[in-house]
């Protein structure tokens, strides 16, 4: 498929990532380099630890086919290929060792402030957290920046996602934002320049995920509103004057921004690359690639003005054809948490095995559930059922699903239209084989000195490191 940051190197940008990747890693052509991007410093998997960037179970919720020994952390771009050693890292303001041994990599080897446990006298500087490396480098492309080609900065916070790691100092998003904020006014850039704060997800209310989401029901996993519904805003110069300091009542899914930057810089929203792929899926009676569901959003919030009022398919579960929305099926993570969460009784809950629990654990990629019976597994996670048949919400009235509407006979032609509706997005669901976890992955990265990276098709794909075999 085309990526994002492909489509603005069509428009003539020069492109550059920071932080988590997280969509594939395999060969040279799953990393941002292969979709797009000039240059990237980050992580290849959903997360790591903030100081050593290694990869135990409280960073991941996973034991992977390496048993976590290695370290998910690499710059790519033109002159260097590899993972961030220690040199490359004390130019981003790291200068210590972190001090990671490469073992059975389950439990972390330093506390959430960047300490290490069995040297509590060792502690890493603030300049080591992973977030404030990703933020001098974000600096140093703003800075370095040639003025006279357009620049498109994807930066992909870790913040403030697992293992909740932070430095004495507290170092938080906000001033990481306004980092960058200031650097482009320094240089003259933030007049001309478009700024999207997006998320893809409400916050985790399990333990320790530690989010809140209230007044709004669920979090992350469930289809509520706490797992779908996210802060976002455009800042910027490019931002019409009329349109600074309001908001925007529409409704725009994650999907739109790749639409609409598309439309914004001036090139076509299809994707070529998947085009050309569906004549060889048609030729071995595989899946066919959909084409692109997001829509250009500009005007719509420049001028206020609802672009989504059909359909929206939230997920294989759930349905927004707003204001209605349909929730199917098994839900966890089903309570509204309350102005101060998590709390005592939070953290009682979880001693007590009461839960809100993690449930999205694998090894070697096949999933552990909290528990085998499914009555004591929904109970852990907090989950309730809505059946086949569904619950129906008006968000815009009922943006806390309170009330439930399936039942009420005023909206059983609409119920019926929303189920139908669902039922039918769900037949053209793209799941395909996406193989199984390969121990060349490990093979590589002790090549690579202890670094996750590409591990098919990579001769002459790395540089600026000398490989072990």
């Amino acid at each position: 498929m085309t990526g994002l940051g492909e489509k603005m190197q069509h428009a003539g940008y020069r492109t550059h990532l920071v932080g988590k990747w997280d969509v594939g890693m395999a060969t040279p052509l799953h990393t941002p380099l292969g979709k797009g991007y000039d240059s990237w410093l980050g992580y290849f998997q959903h997360a790591n630890d903030y100081w050593q960037e290694s990869m135990p179970l409280a960073s991941t919720g996973n034991v992977d086919i390496c048993l976590n020994k290695f370290r998910d952390f690499s710059i790519y771009n033109r002159t260097y290929r590899a993972g961030v050693t220690e040199a490359v890292a004390s130019e981003f303001g790291c200068n210590a060792n972190v001090k990671h041994v490469q073992k059975t990599g389950i439990k972390p080897q330093v506390n959430a402030t960047g300490c290490n446990k069995d040297d509590p006298d060792y502690c890493l500087p603030d300049g080591c957290f992973e977030e404030a490396m990703f933020n001098q480098y974000a600096l140093k492309i703003i800075r370095e920046h040639d003025r006279h080609q357009p620049l498109f900065l994807f930066y992909s916070f870790h913040l403030l996602h697992t293992p909740l790691q932070i430095p004495e100092s507290y170092l938080y998003m906000d001033t990481m934002v306004g980092n960058l904020i200031a650097a482009l006014k320094e240089r003259q850039m933030y007049q001309d320049t478009l700024i999207v704060f997006t998320a893809d997800n409400g916050g985790p209310v399990y333990e320790p995920g530690s989010a809140n989401n209230w007044p709004l029901k669920g979090g992350k996993y469930s289809d509520w509103e706490g797992g779908v519904r996210t802060n976002a805003f455009v800042s910027g110069g490019f931002v019409p004057w009329a349109r600074r300091g309001t908001k925007f009542s529409g409704v725009i899914s994650i999907a739109d921004w790749y639409a609409t930057l598309a439309t914004i810089v001036g090139v076509p929203v299809h994707d070529e690359k998947a085009e050309e792929a569906n004549k060889y899926l048609v030729q071995n009676g595989l899946p066919l690639l959909p084409p692109v569901d997001g829509r250009p959003q500009w005007e719509n919030i420049v001028w206020d003005i609802n672009g989504r009022r059909d359909a929206l398919h939230l997920s294989q579960e759930a349905l927004l054809w707003w204001p209605f929305k349909l929730v199917t099926g098994q839900q966890p993570y089903s309570f509204h948490q309350g102005p101060v969460y998590p709390n005592c009784t939070t953290e009682e809950g979880l001693h007590a095995d009461e839960g809100p629990i993690f449930s999205d654990m694998h090894v070697f990629g096949e999933p552990i559930y909290p528990s085998a019976n499914a009555t004591q597994q929904d109970q852990l996670t907090m989950a309730s059922d809505c059946g086949y048949g569904g619950c129906l919400f008006n968000v815009e009235r009922d943006p806390e699903e309170l009330e439930d509407l399936a039942a009420d006979p005023v909206y059983s032609d609409l119920l019926f239209q929303m189920q139908k509706k669902l039922y039918y997005l769900n037949e053209g669901n793209f799941n395909p084989n996406r193989g199984e976890p390969a121990v060349g992955a490990c093979l590589q990265a002790a090549d690579l000195g202890g670094f996750y990276g590409p591990f098919l098709e990579v001769d002459d794909f790395y540089k600026g490191v000398h490989l072990t075999e």
